[in-house]
């Protein structure tokens, strides 16, 4: 029986019993972190091969010796083994350093110090747009409130974000510069774009000559089902409508290998790469080509080894995504209250609690001891219009630890729901 059916005093009896409950975790001094998408310990011990993988004799390579300076871009090696995870060709990827964070940040960064391609600046224009698909990735929307854009709201679909609303915002107003996008298990939701999506960014016919796809490809192979489904590529598709300018796509293997020490690529036209090369030339002489090199070594230079890799992380991350949708429909499927996504890969849950309810259910779980990404995160300046987002994120604790967790989290959410309906 849904809760929105109760009587009022089915409601108050069923308020005292939650609140009961409640007390009891409250005294049990849990500590448990369910805020960011992070790689467990078991995670990390999967790459611990990538500490002793190579030699002195291996940083003598195709390019030259690695142990020094030079080769900005990436070595020739790594180009090859990532290409294929971005769906390019080895020479439109750049190798940067260990996140993938720091190049968008650094992309935007140039926009509007020198501009993208001797268009004006960002920073001199009166005004700069950028569209935010949301519920979306925080950071995201951290680098643009940074630089001052005035950022839009694009809801999302089963499909991908709103290509309707986006067309017109984006052929209407030369001040729409940018979108970010994460096409693959969107963050925080688990969308996939679908194919139809794809081929609408490709199509796009901006007013604004600089405006630029940010394709956060972040959870490109982060997969969590036995035949995932596989984008086509976002470079290719702008190719084909003479749009190969118009999209830079980034990944890492910030959550493949390890988390502070992994590799960020870059993947655009040859064009946009050497425009960008500019800034970068004055920024360092050189990335990392040590660990682009321990990361070749480590997977034989075969990205089918790196494919393989991650069926070990999802061995170990299944089991906990399944814990977390079996509570939530367990507990609170039969009373209506809330809904979730269930996703095939990436690493979070979005949950949509009751309309007015977000906030007060991640400050329940925080008095009880569990943190979660605070309420309206997932939306540009950290404010959800409706109040009803909460992003999940199973990776890091333990299965137990996640039960635990979870139990406390329904019952925040009975407690928020019930407390409404008082109301």
């Amino acid at each position: 029986m849904k809760l929105a059916s109760y009587s009022e005093e089915e409601l108050e009896a069923f308020y005292a019993e939650c609140k009961a409950a409640y007390a009891g975790y409250k005294a049990q001094g849990l500590k448990l972190d369910m805020s960011r998408g992070k790689p467990s310990p078991e995670q990390l011990d999967l790459s611990a091969g990538l500490l002793d993988c190579v030699s002195n004799e291996d940083m003598h390579g195709e390019a030259g010796d690695y142990r020094n300076y030079g080769v900005l871009d990436g070595i020739p090696e790594a180009k090859r083994l990532f290409a294929p995870m971005l769906g390019v060709e080895p020479d439109e990827v750049f190798l940067l350093g260990n996140a993938s964070l720091q190049a968008m940040y650094m992309t935007i960064s140039y926009a509007y110090s020198h501009g993208l391609m001797g268009h004006t600046p960002w920073g001199r224009l009166e005004k700069v747009k950028f569209l935010c698909p949301v519920p979306g990735y925080d950071r995201h929307f951290k680098i643009t409130e940074f630089f001052g854009a005035q950022m839009i709201n694009i809801p999302m679909t089963a499909e991908g974000p709103d290509m309707d609303r986006i067309e017109k915002l984006v052929s209407e107003d030369a001040s729409v510069k940018g979108i970010w996008c994460v096409p693959q298990y969107s963050n925080p939701t688990g969308i996939v774009y679908s194919d139809e999506t794809v081929r609408r960014f490709g199509a796009l016919k901006p007013a604004a000559p600089d405006f630029r796809i940010f394709w956060d490809n972040a959870y490109c192979i982060h997969h969590l089902c036995d035949a995932p489904h596989t984008i086509p590529s976002i470079l290719e598709e702008c190719r084909k409508n003479g749009n190969e300018d118009m999209v830079i796509e980034f990944a890492s293997t910030a959550k493949v290998t390890f988390a502070g020490a992994g590799v960020c690529m870059m993947a655009a036209s040859r064009a946009t790469l050497d425009d960008l090369t500019k800034g970068l030339s004055c920024f360092t002489i050189c990335f990392d080509k040590t660990n682009q090199m321990r990361h070749v070594k480590f997977f034989d230079g075969d990205f089918a080894n790196i494919q393989s890799h991650m069926e070990k992380h999802r061995a170990i991350l299944e089991p906990k995504f399944r814990t977390v949708l079996d509570i939530l429909k367990r507990e609170l499927a039969p009373l209506e209250i809330g809904s979730w996504t269930e996703p095939k890969g990436g690493y979070f849950v979005s949950f949509d609690a009751p309309q007015g309810c977000a906030k007060r259910i991640v400050q329940l779980c925080k008095e009880a001891g569990v943190v979660l990404t605070g309420a309206g995160a997932a939306f540009p300046y950290g404010v959800d219009p409706e109040d009803k987002n909460i992003r999940i994120a199973p990776s890091y604790p333990s299965v137990s630890e996640l039960e635990k967790a979870m139990e406390l989290f329904v019952l925040c959410v009975k407690m928020a729901a019930a407390e409404k309906l008082l109301a």
